[in-house]
């Protein structure tokens, strides 16, 4: 039986499930613990807020490799369309020169924030810097250099909300990834 929180009559269908969601989660930590497992000190993974914080929260529990976490907020959307350059709302507590980090986002769209991020991180001379996104959204692309090391799926151009993934704040705590109704956000555009 679902509850209401599991059905909203503004999302579509269903594109990913709760359980097609974990397998996701687990096959991306089998795959960051087997190439980072020989590193000296623990992997940085940094979430991007607010968007990432539920994937984030279930695949660090998913990794078996010392890790540490850190968040940055950026902007980056206004409605459905990217606002331009990314905004840094907050940034990393500590200094990441010579770790390894790991930048875990929701969604690779145009690829503007994470190559923005990717650039300013850069400069603070971690040993490496890759990219992590539950979704890839290739058709919207348009930093045609973005690419994720660690994707969970690759979907079309559709608005999805759920697991993390907002629209005008709301919809985050949905278990499961939706396409959500066009009329519910074409009117306000």
């Amino acid at each position: 039986m679902k509850t209401d929180k599991q059905v909203s009559a503004d999302v579509e269908r269903v594109l990913l499930d709760e359980a097609q969601l974990h397998e996701i989660v687990e096959r991306i930590a089998a795959q960051i613990d087997r190439d980072y497992r020989d590193c000296a000190q623990p992997l940085l993974l940094v979430g991007i807020l607010n968007g990432s914080v539920v994937f984030f929260s279930d695949l660090i529990r998913a990794l078996h490799i010392p890790c540490c976490i850190d968040f940055m907020s950026v902007k980056s959307y206004v409605g459905t369309e990217p606002s331009g350059e990314p905004e840094i709302r907050l940034d990393l507590k500590e200094p990441i020169a010579g770790r390894h980090v790991l930048l875990v986002e929701d969604i690779l769209d145009t690829g503007h924030t994470l190559d923005a991020l990717r650039g300013i991180l850069s400069k603070r001379d971690p040993a490496s810097i890759k990219i992590c996104t539950l979704l890839d959204k290739p058709s919207r692309r348009e930093v045609q250099t973005m690419q994720a090391d660690y994707v969970g799926k690759v979907i079309p151009d559709e608005f999805v909300v759920g697991y993390g993934l907002d629209y005008d704040e709301k919809y985050r705590n949905l278990p499961y990834v939706g396409i959500l109704r066009s009329s519910v956000y074409e009117h306000k555009e």
